[in-house]
């Protein structure tokens, strides 16, 4: 199987350079990679002391980012390489100062591993959540590299639980330590006699709660909301934003106001769902020299500020709940202590079942369900208040996985 495995690879490395002829997406994919090992070269020395964290997409990074932060700040000295495997985490974060080096992980071929492992030369390496790449896992392991698998989570439909799995099991040998979510996947990992595992936690809840302790004000928006109560719709999909114009425009009440930030921000979508509303709209890419108490919806047509706009929400509906891959990231706006609505699809996501087992999180599957929960969160101080206030203690109550990951760091030796 580990011979197939690198036939395949190399045949999909070829494949990628036709496909990206034509997909601008693949285009960034692999135009992105042919760039890495001259950043390596120019941004790593020989006597440098490296780290290197692995993210698949924009989602881990966020959860390794909390211990990539804090081992900087506290090892300046130390250098940091992220590397990401798709576009969609590499364009967003590709300028993250904090790291020394962020660039794309070459494909798992062996020649493509030996080359990346010898330019950056990591005393650790972490991989966050998962992402298992055989050849750079037996390569890691062949160097005795310490290797760490952090935030991760495992099912027991993968591979490596399977009878035919046990290629993929010995690739797992690379790791040091693995730095688990739950019980469920140190049971697993158990069950298949690794026992070198921890149950941290999930290190995107000390992120949440760090992005509370910074400075979330932003002026425009405090001009918008005035003394309204305010609706907050984040990363919203096309069967989102129906339901939310039909409340707008027939429901809506005088004091109650709403922010848009569509996960598509195409000029020519945002226009039309900027049409469709019948109350005063402001675009943010139009504000300028506006009043924007005179607006009822304010259309968020950029990206990088919906955490800070969480901070002003009464309530906030998380978009994606009617897509396949299902509902975004509902911890922002729960940090907050903010009440959330989403879309029905949301059973993948462990955080999104449990604020809703909670009550403080509300499935609306149709335009009269979003009316009926915004109506009482709206009108129900304690309705509001009880479900914000177990939105932000579900966070707080589950910080804590950075400080055990710097901890075993620290034991170890390897940082301050």
């Amino acid at each position: 199987m580990y011979f197939l495995y690198n036939i395949a690879v190399t045949i999909v490395q070829f494949l990628l350079k036709i496909i990206a002829i034509f997909n601008s997406k693949i285009s960034l994919f692999v135009n992105g990679r042919k760039e890495t090992l001259l950043k390596l070269k120019q941004a790593i020395s020989k006597n440098d002391n490296v780290f290197w964290f692995h993210c698949a997409s924009l989602g881990e990074f966020e959860q390794g980012r909390p211990i990539i932060e804090r081992i900087k700040i506290e090892n300046p000295k130390l250098k940091i390489v992220v590397t990401f495997f798709s576009p969609s985490g590499y364009e967003v974060r590709k300028n993250y100062k904090i790291a020394d080096v962020v660039c794309y992980l070459p494909l798992d071929t062996k020649k493509n591993v030996q080359l990346f492992l010898d330019a950056i030369h990591p005393e650790f390496a972490f991989f966050v959540k998962y992402e298992f790449w055989p050849n750079y896992l037996k390569e890691l392991k062949k160097r005795n590299i310490k290797t760490l698998l952090i935030s991760g989570i495992f099912r027991k439909n993968q591979m490596f639980f399977k009878f035919y799995g046990s290629w993929m099991r010995k690739s797992l040998k690379a790791f040091t330590q693995f730095f688990v979510q739950e019980e469920n996947s140190k049971r697993l990992l158990n069950s298949i006699n690794f026992n070198n595992v921890k149950v941290s936690g999930d290190t995107r809840f000390d992120r949440v709660f760090e992005i509370t302790n910074q400075n979330n004000e932003l002026k425009f928006i405090n001009e918008f909301k005035n003394d309204s109560k305010v609706l907050v719709a984040g990363s919203t999909w096309k069967d989102d934003e129906i339901m939310l114009v039909n409340y707008i425009n027939k429901e809506a009440l005088n004091n109650e106001k709403f922010i848009i930030a569509p996960h598509n921000i195409h000029s020519q979508d945002i226009q039309k769902l900027k049409n469709e509303i019948k109350k005063p709209v402001v675009l943010y890419s139009e504000m300028k020299g506006e009043n924007l108490q005179n607006f009822q919806v304010f259309i968020v047509d950029t990206i990088g500020i919906l955490t800070k706009i969480y901070s002003y929400a009464t309530v906030a509906y998380v978009g994606g709940g009617f897509t396949k891959t299902g509902v975004h990231n509902v911890l922002e706006p729960a940090t907050f202590g903010v009440p959330i609505i989403i879309g029905p699809n949301f059973n993948k996501f462990k955080e999104a079942v449990e604020l809703v087992e909670s009550k403080s999180c509300f499935v609306a599957n149709n335009s009269e369900k979003l009316s009926l929960h915004l109506k009482k969160i709206f009108l129900q101080n304690e309705i509001r208040e009880l479900a914000g206030n177990t939105a932000k203690k579900y966070v707080e109550e589950r910080t804590g996985a950075t400080a055990k990951i710097l901890k075993y760091l620290k034991d170890e030796g390897k940082v301050k």
